[in-house]
């Protein structure tokens, strides 16, 4: 029971981050129908910009153990990112909105090459250890050693979840994304600024992935340049599983995507990982392709 639930826990934090980096996959399919394949590397950029903050101001190791500190730049940082996030989608998507959705997809890869090698170019191609080092102390549960560190993490990223939910169902701005991912044409003409929906959509996507990225960061110690790039797609994978498009669907996806590749690797190995979270893709895909929470769509001819 102790070593199920210390790989439970384990899960659960991996899961944390690609819910969080799921939600921005699924946020910008239900809004303008891409699959941002770009969005993986904004975590990483979001680790990036987390790592040179830190080593700048804690460079005396000042601020090793201030929550304050940490959460300061952990809030910037989120926010640089968001709008690097809508300077990507003003830059490179909107003149594609009414392109063939092919095009729109080739140019999301060629953003993610992009932002890929520029990180390499900025930070260097080799992995760099982050400035600050996570306390390993906690509390033992039926043999199993729990974190406050991780405990704080599922917490932080539920609550990112929820501030998310909330936003979605209750303000002004969430109602307009809901209608939008309706009949986009429509709003318009109804007078909503379809532009600034789309943007803000990009940048609340990346928000939350920057925060995933200094989290990571921070939990495993180490970041390079590619790190966006299969935690990306395993993102793109939970999105799927719970269903795309669907706010909750994503964060579902994510946590059970997470426990199921923690508990694959303890049984199967750590080689079996990867395989094991694109399998669950390609079963979805084949048998259940709207996901846990996905409802099929009609469309009218």
């Amino acid at each position: 029971m102790g070593i199920f639930l210390q790989i439970l826990i384990d899960g659960l934090v991996i899961g944390a981050f690609y819910s969080l980096i799921a939600l921005g996959y699924t946020m910008v399919y239900g809004i303008i129908k891409l699959l941002n394949f770009a969005h993986g590397d904004l975590y990483m950029i979001g680790a990036f910009i987390g790592f040179t903050l830190l080593s700048f101001i804690t460079g005396d190791g000042g601020l090793n153990t201030s929550v304050l500190g940490i959460g300061m730049i952990f809030v910037i940082t989120m926010i640089l990112v968001g709008f690097v996030g809508m300077g990507v989608e003003r830059i490179a998507y909107r003149p594609l909105l009414l392109a063939p959705r092919l095009s729109i997809l080739i140019t999301a890869l060629g953003v993610s090459l992009s932002l890929q090698y520029t990180s390499m170019n900025v930070w260097g191609a080799s992995y760099k250890v982050y400035p600050i080092s996570l306390p390993k102390n906690g509390f033992e549960i039926i043999g199993a050693h729990i974190s406050y560190s991780q405990i704080g993490m599922i917490l932080l990223s539920a609550l990112l979840m929820l501030g998310l939910r909330l936003f979605i169902d209750k303000t002004i701005y969430g109602k307009a994304m809901r209608a939008i991912a309706l009949d986009q044409t429509a709003c318009s003409l109804m007078g909503i600024n379809v532009y600034r929906i789309i943007s803000l959509t990009f940048f609340i996507g990346a928000f939350l992935a920057a925060g995933a990225g200094i989290m990571s960061g921070i939990y495993y110690g180490t970041v390079n340049f590619m790190m966006g790039f299969i935690i990306g797609l395993k993102a793109f994978t939970a999105a799927v599983l719970g269903g795309i498009g669907n706010i909750t669907g994503a964060m579902l996806g994510g946590f059970v995507l997470g426990i199921l590749e923690a508990y694959g690797t303890f049984y199967l190995g750590g080689s079996w990982k990867d395989v094991l979270a694109f399998g669950i893709l390609i079963l979805f895909l084949v048998f259940k392709p709207t996901g846990i929470l996905g409802a099929k769509e009609m469309e009218r001819m």
